[in-house]
């Protein structure tokens, strides 16, 4: 009984890390369900844990993707609605929040390239073994523009294994509580009907903290169709936990959220280019921002959120009309990060176009221009 209770308890706890709303009482119902049920599959255990830790059907992504980091090898599987027999022989650590951004934080008018986070384990990425990772090393070093498609798909399980985390915020809502600085009279006086109408228990009000919204503008123009299907997937495969907003642009915008949250992995790819259309087209930042900030932004979308832009900055419009927006969207957004792989060059410089008018309102622009160089991208992602 030990055993299930510390494998329950640390499963609830990364379902919570994952943005879930698991607590100590979910975890009880899905400890019990173990002992009546005693499944024998994962897939029964899987049932399990999706008839007693949500309520939403929306959360059934998250938990497929948190289960597959702690029992191994069942997300794709749950994605695509056919759980199948996996009796896995030990169940994998969960990955952690990746680490926050070292240094100091950027101001806007004065963008910073995060230093190299440390390694991988440090920062919450833990590396796939066995046969697995001899290919996975071979292709972290490589630039996604020299990989193929199947080279790209080698590099999901990798992927997976990442944390893609945000700061949190405080909702506006709040919640009864033990403890807290506010007195909730209503809950208080219900409470005393229990003792007679004496209040001998004090019920409190006190705000939650949940991550930040996370927001990706992605560029699948054709000088960044190969980057484009590289993070796409990283964004797939690890930011479950964030719940992801992710829209792509080239000369009009497209919404993929829907898309991504549908799709089972090894189709995501060939979904994202059905469903946008201008794949490996012109690039019209400007006009893409100044559409997305009307429609989406401005109504709450980027309100407080993290905004990952990635694109090479190559801009056909007026770079001073990407200036412009780049500013409406600095006053909405929390934090914004920009991925550009031309970065990874020493000698690049933003002096002209529209990498320069964008650069002062960014908080940090990394490369992520290979496996090995997004823990720079998740450290920028996940700092205050």
């Amino acid at each position: 009984m030990t055993d299930i209770a510390v494998l329950v308890a640390r499963f609830g706890a990364a379902l919570h890390a994952a943005g879930l709303p698991v607590g100590p009482d979910r975890s009880e119902r899905f400890a019990r369900a173990i002992m009546v049920a005693r499944p024998e599959t994962t897939r029964e255990l899987f049932w399990c844990a999706t008839a007693t830790l949500v309520s939403d059907p929306a959360d059934l992504p998250v938990l497929a993707r948190v289960f597959d980091l702690v029992f191994g090898g069942l997300a794709e599987v749950v994605a695509a609605g056919n759980v199948g027999r996996h009796e896995p022989d030990e169940a994998p650590a969960v990955a952690a929040s990746a680490a926050t951004s070292p240094g100091a934080r950027g101001g806007r008018g004065e963008a910073v390239v995060p230093r190299r986070a440390k390694a991988a384990s440090d920062s919450g990425a833990s590396r796939p073994s066995g046969a697995r990772a001899s290919s996975t090393e071979r292709l972290a070093g490589r630039d996604f523009v020299e990989l193929t498609a199947e080279e790209l798909a080698e590099l999901v399980a990798a992927m997976r294994r990442l944390a893609v985390a945000t700061p949190p915020r405080r909702t506006r809502r709040p919640i009864v509580a033990a403890q807290g600085s506010t007195v909730d009279m209503r809950s208080t006086l219900r409470t005393a009907r229990r003792t007679v109408g004496h209040p001998v228990r004090l019920r409190f009000r006190r705000r939650r903290h949940r991550p930040r919204r996370l927001v990706v503008l992605c560029d699948i123009s054709g000088s960044m169709a190969p980057y484009a299907r590289a993070l796409l997937q990283l964004v797939y495969c690890a930011a479950g936990g964030a719940r992801a907003e992710v829209f792509t642009f080239a000369t009009r915008l497209t919404r993929l959220t829907r898309v991504l949250q549908r799709t089972p992995p090894a189709q995501v790819l060939g979904r994202v280019g059905e469903a946008a259309p201008d794949w490996s087209s012109g690039t019209r930042i400007a006009a893409s921002l100044k559409e997305f900030i009307v429609r989406y932004g401005a109504r709450g979308l980027a309100r407080g959120a993290v905004v990952l832009i990635i694109s090479d900055g190559w801009e056909t419009g007026d770079p001073a009309e990407l200036g412009r927006q780049m500013a409406r969207l600095s006053r909405l957004a929390y934090r914004i990060v920009w991925a550009n792989p031309r970065t990874q060059s020493e000698r690049y410089r933003p002096l002209v176009g529209g990498m320069a008018a964008a650069w002062p309102y960014c908080d940090a622009v990394v490369s992520a221009h290979r496996l090995d160089a997004l823990d720079d991208l998740l450290a920028a992602l996940a700092a205050s």
